[in-house]
């Protein structure tokens, strides 16, 4: 008996280290799974290596669009976006994912046997015009519409505007008691904009519901002010909304420096995002091409980046020698076109007829499908409280397409092809 339990005991130890010696199993169905640890760390390993290499690719592959002066990001507009909505992405730091609509203009031109019909949009600043006289706290804007045509054979342009009243477009916001002076009409990101230069609000002109809805409030200066940004032309250059000011100190009615605040640009983003540049040197470069240095001064209220041409082109409201001054300062409008590389390096200077002392350029765009080579452009009338709109047309070597054509006894200050 005692032995039988002795070599039960030594059969039981051998089991045991047997047991040891054996990888465990485990049995999932009718399956065996063993445990593999080394084949398991070599595949999470390959793993980790390719989610490397498709990240390091993917960040050099990407493209960066940029900001400053310097940026080559370069968009060129389409005669005809094939498909009509064209959808870009951006890749940038400040917006990580983030597509860009780069239809333009809104309405597709119409080929016809009288050439190509584009559908055109002017925006009025009023002034203190603009305050309603119907409604408290209530500032309005008008939004005239027609249309323009293009003779490419002939080189010549019409237009006619909608027999329709202008849209009465409102707002309730102002500032010290201003507000909706609208100054310039783009398109950006598939939008249509206008720029309020007393708030410094930069509306969405909604074309369905014919109202403007605030999207972006910029402030003065390096944006570090309590007043609204003196808003006065807009364009798009890589992607990125630049927003000018008059480009001339800011001084009193006598001439007396108060501030650089209108030298500086806004850049925005398809999402809101601005950056404030100082263009203090920029706007000097351009005014000595002129032969003007401050207490002069040569007052800009249109500008626009050719992506085609990559060069900036402006045409100056006012232009004066002399030290500013309110009462002779209406009769100092100007017939110079001024374009410059994006580096301000090389400006140059056209000159378009002759000049009119109260007739200003107010805004221009150039007209689509003709490679930014003609120029169609608003210019305003101030003289004595009299105000009043012309419309012009002509090449960039200064040849007059479509001289000029009284538009309104109002003052519109912005127009785009819509």
């Amino acid at each position: 008996m005692r032995y039988e339990e002795d070599e039960e005991m030594i059969m039981s130890l051998r089991d045991w280290r047997q047991a040891l010696r054996t990888p465990p199993t485990y049995r999932v169905g009718n399956s065996t799974l063993r445990i593999q640890t080394t084949f398991v760390t070599v595949i999470a390993l390959i793993g980790l290596f390719v989610l490397l290499i498709l990240y390091t690719t993917s960040k050099r592959n990407s493209k960066t669009a940029g900001y400053g002066l310097g940026s080559n990001d370069v968009y060129r507009n389409h005669y005809f976006p094939q498909p009509h909505e064209i959808l870009e992405k951006i890749t940038h730091q400040e917006s990580a994912d983030e597509y860009y609509n780069a239809t333009y203009p809104l309405t597709p031109p119409i080929n016809t046997p009288s050439g190509v019909k584009f559908r055109i949009g002017i925006i009025s600043d009023l002034d203190t015009h603009s305050k309603s006289k119907l409604e408290s706290n209530t500032w309005i804007s008008y939004f005239k519409t027609g249309h323009l045509m293009w003779l490419p054979s002939t080189s010549s342009i019409t237009v006619v505007w909608d027999r329709t009243d202008p849209i009465e477009l409102k707002s309730t916001f102002g500032q010290s008691g201003r507000g909706m002076e609208l100054s310039e009409l783009v398109v950006f990101n598939g939008k249509l904009l206008s720029f309020d230069d007393r708030t410094g609000l930069i509306y969405e002109i909604n074309l369905e519901s014919n109202s403007a809805i605030p999207w972006v409030l910029l402030m003065d200066g390096n944006g570090m002010t309590t007043k609204g940004f003196k808003s006065e032309w807009a364009t798009v250059k890589a992607h990125r909304l630049y927003v000018g000011s008059m480009g001339k100190e800011w001084t009193t009615s006598g001439g007396e420096l108060q501030n650089l605040n209108p030298m500086w640009v806004k850049v925005v983003s398809t999402t809101g995002q601005v950056r404030h540049l100082n263009w203090d040197q920029q706007y000097k470069t351009l005014r000595r091409a002129v032969g003007v240095e401050f207490p002069g001064y040569v007052i800009h209220e249109s500008g626009v980046w050719s992506e085609l041409r990559q060069r900036w082109f402006f045409l100056p409201r006012r232009l004066s020698k002399n030290r500013y001054n309110d009462e002779t300062d209406e009769f100092m409008s100007t017939n110079i076109l001024l374009s410059t590389d994006q580096h301000f390096s090389n400006v140059q200077v056209t000159y378009i007829g002759e000049v009119i002392p109260t007739h200003g350029y107010s805004s221009f765009k150039f007209l689509p499908g003709t490679d930014d080579s003609v120029i169609v452009a608003l210019k305003s009338e101030e003289d004595k409280g009299r105000s009043a709109t012309y419309i012009t047309a002509f090449h960039v070597d200064g040849k007059i397409l479509l001289p000029e054509i009284k538009v309104a006894e109002l003052k519109y200050e912005g127009i785009e092809f819509i």
